[in-house]
Order: structure tokens, then C-alpha cells, then sequence
């Protein structure tokens, strides 16, 4: 069975068919799904999901590029929904300076807060960083994120940055990326980290692996991740899938 540690179900791109996907991943091999906010809105509909599918978790938190929405009340509501049996932990969370909005000042107090509420909580975080390392890496050892926990969604940084986060106590995402022919960096990253702390994600609807890439991505497409990183690993693929399931029951603090 696979642990897809990331997606967003609640996104309009499954509203045709979100029924259906979901009732089928148990019986596909996913045999557990985080279901991660990255607005207000998609929390409250992360909580939805959560609470209709017994293998679905949820994570509560607000993407960079959302954050200016925040404010003290909606830090309050976030706090008080972290203690739904089935929230795992405060993400996405982050910076992202590929694009100008919201200000930097903005994502980073924000980012900041959310860190101090997981760590007021108990939780571990989903950081998202995007063109940001330094400033991610600078904000996280101010927070003494190591204290905190959690997970690099979607790592998309150097092996040397890698190592940064590891030293953290960090764990790294990896998702559909692995599997382009352009991702060296990434492949890279893969096989540097030790592989008891990787877990997969597909970070659905995007970012599909080959063979479906372009297409919109589903934990249906996890095992070509697996299969991708086993053969970097010189393991088979079971053996990827159980590790990394273990390793994402340790991140979410789960009993496997």
C-alpha cells in the first residue's frame, strides 16, 4: 500500500469526479491520503473529506500565495480545527517568491505565525518553498523549526540544501518531478537522501508523473513515482512503498 502525504482533492479540477476517484484509491493501493489546505476555503473543505473518508487525513494551513487573507481570527479558527482528531499537521506553509504577490513581508509573517501555531498545537508542518531558500532556511532556524518537524513538500532545491533541511530533522517530498527527463537536480537530491527520509506525494492535481504528465494528477499515479525511485535506490518497488509508508506514519505521527 502506498501513503500519498500530499494532495489537494478539495481543488475544483476534481469536482466532476471526486466521488468516484476517491472510493477507488483503497482498493487501487493507496491505503492512506493528507488532504493538505493552502486557503481558508480549501480548509474548511479539507475538514469535509476528512470527515466522509475513513483513510483520509487532513492537514490545515495557508499557501504563501494566500496568506494575505489571514489575520488574527482566521489564526484563531485554524488553531481550533488543529485539534480534530484527523488534522496531522499545519500546511502547506511557506514562502513563494516566484511570484510578487502577496509582499515577502507579508508571507513571511505569516509564514512565521503558522510555524509558532504548530508548535503551540503539536503538529508538524508542510513547508512549501519556492525560490526561497535562504529565507525559508533563515525564518525556519529563528522558529527552531527542528523542535516543530515536518515534511519539504515538493523539494525542488539543491542536495546541499537538502542536507540543510535533513540537519532539521526534516523529511523530503517527492513527487511526479522525479520522473522528467529534465529533473537531474532532483534525481540528484534522491539519491543523496537516505532513504528513511523520503516520502512520496503527488500534489495532485499536478505536477503528474511520465507517463501522464501534462495530464491532471491523481494518487493513481503514484507508483510510477515509486518505480522511479526505486530504480535510483537499487530497491524494488514494494520496498520503496513500504518504506516510505513508514516513513510517512512517522512524520504524521500515526500508528502505521
Amino acid at each position: 500500500m502506498i501513503f500519498e502525504t500530499h494532495a489537494h482533492y478539495d481543488d475544483e479540477a476534481f469536482d466532476e469526479d471526486r466521488e468516484e476517484l476517491l472510493a477507488c484509491l483503497p482498493e487501487s493501493g493507496i491505503g492512506r491520503v493528507v488532504n493538505v489546505g493552502s486557503s481558508l476555503r480549501s480548509c474548511r473543505q479539507t475538514i469535509e473529506l476528512m470527515e466522509r473518508y475513513p483513510f483520509l487525513y487532513g492537514a490545515l494551513g495557508v499557501h504563501p500565495s494566500d496568506s494575505a487573507e489571514l489575520d488574527e481570527e482566521s489564526i484563531r479558527w485554524l488553531r481550533e480545527q488543529c485539534a480534530l482528531e484527523k488534522c496531522v499537521a499545519v500546511g502547506e506553509i511557506g514562502l513563494d517568491y516566484y511570484w510578487d504577490e502577496p509582499d515577502r513581508e507579508i508571507q513571511k509573517n505569516w509564514f512565521l505565525l503558522q510555524l509558532a501555531l504548530a508548535r503551540e498545537v503539536g503538529l508538524p508542518v508542510i513547508i512549501h518553498s519556492r525560490d526561497a531558500a535562504r529565507d525559508t532556511i533563515d525564518l525556519m532556524t529563528a522558529e527552531k523549526a527542528s523542535e516543530i518537524g515536518g515534511v519539504i513538500h515538493c523539494f525542488g532545491y539543491s542536495r546541499e540544501v537538502a542536507k540543510i533541511f535533513l540537519n532539521m530533522g526534516f523529511y523530503i517530498g517527492i513527487g511526479g518531478v522525479l520522473t522528467f527527463k529534465n529533473a537531474r537536480k532532483l534525481k540528484e537530491v534522491a539519491e543523496y537522501v537516505p532513504m528513511d527520509r523520503i516520502v512520496l506525494e503527488t500534489d495532485s492535481p499536478y505536477l503528474a508523473p511520465v507517463p501522464n504528465r501534462g495530464k491532471r494528477n491523481s494518487s493513481l499515479n503514484l507508483p510510477h513515482v515509486a518505480q522511479a525511485l526505486a530504480e535510483i535506490k537499487g530497491l524494488s518497488r514494494e520496498e520503496v512503498e513500504q518504506i516510505t509508508w513508514e516513513n510517512a506514519c512517522r512524520l504524521y505521527r500515526m500508528k502505521e
